[in-house]
């Protein structure tokens, strides 16, 4: 469902309603009168079915979207555009419910919309987002964050953290766990035989011999250096500046990027529109389109499905890849 005041309810619809060949069934996990609604508010061509039960959704795909009942409803309404903290309870549950039919094997994978992490925190959420509660929720595992474009895949190795702080908790040890599982993934669910990874200095010029700063030989080229040694196909740091234009990307199959926007800079800059989030490590597949919960527009009627659609087709791809692997893949 994601934050019911954002566009999660109407990028659901919009999903829908401009599916695909390739776009896989899924159902949503919301209040089937509340979708209904905003369907008819914004004119989208998307009828809602209510399900009992994921197993019923092939069957209604066809002709609706499947919704299926929160099991911790909605006990207030909530309005487009005004967030409100009554509502934690049940945006928390559906990422409960979701991750509860993802063990089961009830659902193949989780495709979550976007959630207001200041009004979660304020109603006692105590997690910084989505990936930190769904590695919780899997028994404790440390997930990483890859987002993805057609032409870049990118994880920043520190992602909520201020700028201010980012060079006191980038660690050597977060530098080569970020590798280490994003290699794996690369193998597993995108069929990446020997994946390629470059790693992003912090310091401009890579610190310039130490004169902008020491992390470069300190912390990140012995990060590079241990992964090497477990046998990842791994190099840098390299200056950020000179990682992502057309010619390097083709040299690599993910960059390992230090903060949020060094990752998210380029990647929203080729793909603005298509961007997804992929929680890599989980026992279960994870993706989300790659922006939030937008309420400035929320009751606008003209949220872009196209993020979306990419999330939900990533999700399909990599579900059918573990599949086919047989049991046990993650």
């Amino acid at each position: 469902m994601g934050d019911p005041a954002g566009i999660g309810g109407e990028i659901t619809l919009r999903a829908w309603a401009s599916r695909r060949p390739d776009t896989p069934l899924f159902f949503a996990i919301d209040d089937a009168s509340r979708m209904g609604a905003i369907a008819a508010r914004f004119g989208i061509p998307c009828p809602t079915a209510q399900i009992a039960s994921p197993a019923e959704a092939a069957a209604v795909f066809s002709r609706a979207l499947p919704v299926l009942a929160l099991l911790r409803p909605l006990l207030t309404p909530v309005s487009l555009g005004m967030p409100n903290a009554a509502a934690a309870d049940a945006v928390i549950g559906a990422i409960d419910q979701a991750v509860a039919l993802a063990k089961t094997g009830a659902a193949s994978g989780i495709v979550t919309n976007p959630i207001h992490k200041a009004g979660l925190r304020a109603a006692g959420f105590t997690f910084p987002g989505h990936t930190e509660y769904l590695g919780h929720l899997a028994g404790g595992v440390d997930g990483v964050m890859l987002l993805a474009v057609e032409d870049l895949r990118v994880v920043p190795v520190t992602v909520h953290v201020a700028i201010r702080d980012v060079a006191r908790v980038l660690t050597t040890q977060a530098i080569v766990r970020c590798g280490t599982i994003t290699a794996a993934a690369l193998k597993a669910d995108f069929g990446i035989a020997r994946p390629r990874l470059v790693v992003a200095a912090l310091n401009p010029h890579s610190g310039e011999m130490g004169d902008m700063g020491d992390e470069e030989s300190n912390i990140i080229a012995p990060a590079v250096a241990a992964l090497q040694r477990s046998g990842v196909d791994a190099k840098g740091p390299f200056p950020a500046d000179t990682l992502f234009h057309t010619a390097a990307r083709r040299r690599f199959d993910a960059a390992l990027c230090m903060y949020h926007d060094q990752a998210l800079i380029p990647l929203k800059t080729i793909d603005f529109e298509g961007g997804v989030n992929i929680t890599l490590g989980l026992p279960f597949v994870r993706t989300s389109p790659d922006h939030g919960t937008a309420f400035d527009i929320a009751a606008a009627g003209i949220a872009n499905p196209t993020s979306l659609l990419a999330a939900l087709r990533t999700a399909g791809t990599i579900a059918a890849r573990r599949a086919a692997s047989g049991p046990g893949v993650r």
